[in-house]
């Protein structure tokens, strides 16, 4: 059993890491700015206040738990979206000042910089609407920036090309740097898969310092 903390746990996707966390057995830190917006899911669910943006924070954080979970987002508006890049400086900052046995972190990426069978990204099809675009690029500086991180574990796992909310099938197939398509050339998963991932990641690690991306 892992204590696992879960920065974003409001959102679409955090819930879900939190409900699978729970439903494995784990211990849960719900990581939120206002504990009143968060409707704790078990007993197993501890509310705590903090800030992603804060360094101090995380630390204080991330010195009670055994993984960290960044599932912060950009889809909640422009003042979410900016918050993306400067929330994985801020958690890195954070675990670092930890120093030696500081707990890994597991990111919830983008899937913009993913590579298309025609050899372009993501974020380069026609018609994407600028908001989308904004969080897809939002996302790959976040990436670009964790590349560059040799002292902190971390690993970051891209969705595939759309995710929504939809059925667990607790199956998923995964890349590295393509994106997962099936025969018909779609890419999809719920994020109730994602979250499946997420934990799969969490209890045996295969992709430390890596970007890995998921797909039904």
């Amino acid at each position: 059993m892992a204590r696992i903390a879960v920065f974003g746990a409001n959102g679409n996707i955090g819930s879900r890491i939190v409900r699978e966390a729970l439903d494995r057995g784990h211990q849960v830190l719900a990581v939120v700015r206002d504990p009143g917006a968060f409707v704790a899911s078990g007993e197993a669910v501890t509310v705590v206040t903090g800030d992603v943006l804060s360094a101090e924070s995380v630390a204080a954080v991330a010195g009670n738990a055994d993984v960290v979970v960044s599932a912060v987002g950009g889809k909640d508006g422009p003042g979410h979206l900016a918050t993306i890049e400067p929330a994985a400086e801020s958690l890195v900052a954070g675990v670092r000042a930890l120093g030696a046995g500081a707990p890994p972190l597991v990111f919830v990426g983008g899937a913009g910089s993913l590579r298309t069978p025609d050899g372009s990204q993501v974020w380069d099809a026609e018609g994407l609407p600028e908001a989308i675009l904004q969080i897809m690029h939002a996302h790959g500086d976040a990436l670009g920036y964790l590349r560059g991180v040799q002292d902190v574990r971390w690993t970051n796992i891209s969705p595939a090309a759309t995710i929504e909310p939809g059925e667990r099938s607790g199956t998923y197939r995964t890349g590295k740097e393509d994106l997962v398509v099936d025969a018909n050339g779609v890419s999809r998963i719920s994020m109730e898969d994602y979250a499946v991932a997420v934990l799969d990641e969490i209890e045996n690690p295969r992709h430390v310092r890596e970007r890995f991306t998921v797909a039904d």
